[in-house]
């Protein structure tokens, strides 16, 4: 009897998972993507049946053309490759010094860092001192305000991460000679790998997904990223009625790919960061 509840458990999870899922994730996902493969006369209706004809290769290449997708794609990169790098050795670094101090201005130099996360963004000010600095509508601009919000992410993983190890190991090296950047280069940044793959992870999804600095901090569509690119692409069209849906859900499902493929290709390695950080902690 009790072997059969434990089967029966472990089959009504799975079944509340997938109704909880359908209606919230399947579902839209699928809207999406059939859609995206319409002619603009069957798109316009939102159904969920496939398309009576497929119209999947001529959509997607108006996205590549007229939506300046790869414009876009290109200014997107120029902003998440190097505000990842900085933030991932900025963050880690700040990340080693308040886990390993217990000085009182330390302790309130991390709580401000954290901060970060949680404040809403004060766009005015920002928008003024970038103005002040003459980088306002720049991609240098955008990518300061990018790094100076996710930084706190990356320093609230690691400092926690940090706290965890044993000080031994840096130690022995500060005392056979070497010097505080080489204790960082050869002993803290390989044990952080899970914890930064994780925070790099998020710092993606939040930059590759971000409206808001971008429809402020960037000027022109020539800078704009993919989300701002969509915006654009879907806006050229005051009248609801008169939207070419089946484009705009292309470019929703060629603006969402490459975050998809990444995921599939990190998601162990994340899986493996997440719970190596829960036994650390």
């Amino acid at each position: 009897m009790t072997s059969i509840s434990k089967t029966s458990r472990r089959l009504i999870r799975p079944l509340v998972l997938l109704l909880v899922a359908l209606p919230w994730v399947v579902l839209p996902l699928w809207l999406l993507l059939v859609n995206s493969a319409k002619p603009l006369s069957e798109a316009s209706s939102l159904s969920l049946s496939l398309p009576a004809k497929w119209a999947l290769g001529d959509n997607y290449s108006t996205v590549l053309g007229e939506g300046h997708y790869g414009r876009a794609l290109t200014n997107s990169l120029l902003v998440i490759v190097p505000t990842l790098v900085v933030v991932v050795v900025l963050g880690s670094m700040a990340a080693w010094a308040y886990a390993r101090s217990s000085s009182l201005p330390m302790k309130i130099a991390y709580s401000l860092t954290v901060l970060s996360i949680l404040l809403p963004p004060a766009i005015l000010p920002t928008v003024y001192e970038l103005q002040t600095l003459h980088i306002d509508g720049s991609r240098l601009g955008y990518f300061l305000v990018m790094t100076g919000t996710r930084i706190g992410t990356v320093v609230f993983l690691a400092t926690g991460f940090i706290k965890a190890l044993p000080r031994d190991l840096e130690e022995a090296a500060l005392t056979d000679g070497a010097n505080r950047l080489q204790v960082y280069r050869i002993i803290i940044l390989p044990l952080l790998v899970p914890v930064l793959l994780v925070g790099c992870v998020i710092l993606i999804i939040s930059t590759w997904n971000d409206f808001f600095f971008a429809s402020f901090l960037l000027q022109g569509s020539e800078r704009a990223t993919l989300p701002l690119a969509l915006y654009q692409f879907a806006s050229a069209s005051t009248d609801v009625s008169a939207m070419r849906w089946n484009l705009i859900f292309a470019h929703i499902v060629l603006t969402s790919l490459p975050l998809i493929l990444l995921y599939l290709l990190v998601q162990r390695r994340v899986i493996g960061g997440l719970s190596e950080g829960g036994i650390k902690g």
